[in-house]
Formats: C-alpha cells, structure tokens, sequence
C-alpha cells in the first residue's frame, strides 16, 4: 500500500494538534511499545548509538506515527518480528523507504534530527510496509 502524501500530512497535523497534551506522546509510545514489543526491544538495543533513553522514546513515538499513516489508511498492522525487523535492515533504509513510501521519507527526514534514528524509523516503516 502506497501512502500519499496528504494521508502522511493528516497523521502529523493531527499528532502536532495533540502534543499540546503531555500524555499524548505517553500515550502514542505505550500503546505502540504494547502492540510491538520487538521492535521495542530492537530499538532499546540501539541505545548507544541514539544517544539515551529521550531518543530512544523519541524514535518509538515516530514509529507509533508511522503506524498510525498505515492503519488510518486501510492498512493492518500486526506485530512486528525479528524476521520482519533483519528482512527491513537489508540494505540503506533511507534510501529503499524514498522508494518504496517518499511521503514516509519526507516526514522521517524532516522531523527527526539524528540520522542514526532516522535509520531505525525508515528501517521499521519498511517492515510495516512490507506487512502491512
């Protein structure tokens, strides 16, 4: 399933409209991190490389968004596995997710900072999309 832009731009807009809300973001990454433990677990083991814990939640609560993209527009996201997560890490991530799903790309490369967590999100927006 292919993601327009304006379906991407709709998630953000109304996630942007919710951060006013402290528990939005709680509440985004919880309820992804329940519904995805091993990409939970996957990301968590990436923490030197991001830099701590606030990225790491930053990296999940995008994550969350991503997945929200797919299941608003029709799509069904089931958990993730670990073979889903290594078939994803094949290759540059950036690079297969401007092909596969650009609007997914633009929105990673415009609001995350680190590109090591633009990566991880790219790479787990693929496996959704690959499963989704």
């Amino acid at each position: 399933m292919k993601l327009t832009k304006e379906q991407v731009a709709a998630v953000v807009s109304e996630a942007d409209q919710k951060m006013s809300d402290p528990n939005y973001s709680a509440i985004m990454v919880g309820g992804f991190v329940q519904q995805q433990t091993p990409v939970a677990q996957f990301i968590s083991a990436h923490d030197r490389e991001l830099g701590g814990a606030e990225t790491i939640v930053n990296v999940l609560f995008h994550c969350a968004l991503v997945a929200q993209c797919f299941q608003r527009n029709g799509g069904r996201v089931r958990t993730l596995t670990y073979e889903d997560l290594d078939a994803a890490a094949r290759g540059e991530p950036l690079a297969r997710l401007a092909t596969a799903q650009l609007p997914l790309h633009e929105f990673i490369k415009a609001n995350i900072e680190k590109e090591e967590a633009q990566k991880l999100v790219a790479m787990i927006a693929l496996a959704i999309h690959g499963t989704a």
